[in-house]
């Protein structure tokens, strides 16, 4: 008998494909330029873990419903946002929506929706059973965050910033050059390491008490968000972000928390000084500049808390 072939690439790509009037070529499909520009490129390494890496543009908007769903199936999904190499937005664009970051959702979140196809795409997603997942490692019973992840019993989302080593493994997965032979072995393996090192980060948060959430406490938490980057002039103020996501501010507290990590004051400060390093070496800006541009009054305390977060003083990391 002749070997049965492994379905490696997935449905959802071959409808995009045939949507689009063209084919997928060793899992790759390229965005005709009638219709924008970029790439997408997907595979099955086995029955419990995928990949999908999403970097294009499209001239109109498109959706393609997910035929690879599985509503039965407890999957956890690890969403990389704004993580390509080379194309990199500075943070005093739109802040909420172009900073580097990674999404972790349980099924409820995660095959419960079509995939959009739309404009500006700069993702890369790996599927993970949760099963399969628990079977790789030995999680600790203290860790309420990954316990309730990997229980998959209930919707579950955090968030988690991107930090250095990432990027060296995506650009691995994007970039090196892998014989046909090792390539789905290579990928699979450097998709694992991402998760394996996403999930040691989530075990350091500490929670006391995880709280199921819905779409709208997510959306208004994220509208809140935004409104704080929006100002990195002005501290927030708990009662006002949680009066703008009408929420109470016990709950705005421990929902924030429970998703980004962070209290929303910390979370604020360290992406305030994400924006300081950027405007210190990407623009060019002065110490006093980038300090008064982002709300500080006493340079001298500008340093301090940039040095805490970053590991050098302004000028000195300006001159890096």
């Amino acid at each position: 008998m002749g070997e049965i072939k492994r379905e490696t690439e997935p449905n959802v790509l071959k409808s995009f494909a045939y949507s689009l009037g063209t084919e997928l070529k060793n899992g790759r499909l390229d965005i005709p330029g009638k219709f924008g520009t970029g790439y997408c490129a997907g595979f099955i390494f086995n029955a419990h873990i995928r990949m999908l890496i999403l970097n294009y543009e499209l001239n109109e908007e498109l959706v393609i419903e997910n035929p690879d769903i599985n509503v039965t199936a407890k999957t956890i999904l690890f969403k990389f946002q704004n993580i390509f190499p080379g194309a990199e937005v500075l943070l005093s664009g739109n802040k909420a929506s172009t900073t580097p970051t990674v999404l972790i959702a349980t099924t409820s979140f995660s095959t419960a929706v079509v995939i959009p196809i739309h404009t500006n795409t700069a993702t890369i997603n790996i599927e993970v059973d949760a099963d399969y997942l628990k079977g790789l490692f030995n999680p600790s019973k203290e860790s309420l965050v990954l316990h309730g992840l990997l229980q998959n019993t209930r919707p579950l989302l955090f968030e988690q910033m991107i930090y250095p080593f990432l990027y060296k493994v995506v650009d691995e997965i994007l970039s090196e050059s892998v014989e046909e032979t090792f390539k789905l072995f290579f990928l699979r393996v450097k998709a694992e390491e991402l998760v394996c090192r996403l999930l040691m980060e989530l075990e350091k948060r500490e929670s006391k008490q995880l709280y199921g959430l819905n779409s709208r406490d997510i959306g208004a938490l994220y509208k809140a968000k935004s409104q704080m980057f929006a100002h990195l002039d002005t501290p927030p103020v708990l009662k006002e972000l949680a009066a703008y996501a009408g929420m109470s501010p016990t709950k705005f507290k421990r929902l924030f928390k429970q998703i980004f990590g962070k209290s929303n004051f910390a979370y604020y400060q360290d992406f305030r000084m994400k924006e300081a390093a950027v405007l210190l070496k990407q623009q060019k800006l002065s110490v006093a500049d980038v300090g008064y541009k982002l709300g500080f009054t006493n340079l001298s305390h500008f340093s301090k808390v940039f040095e805490a977060h970053v590991g050098l003083k302004p000028k000195q990391y300006s001159k890096s």
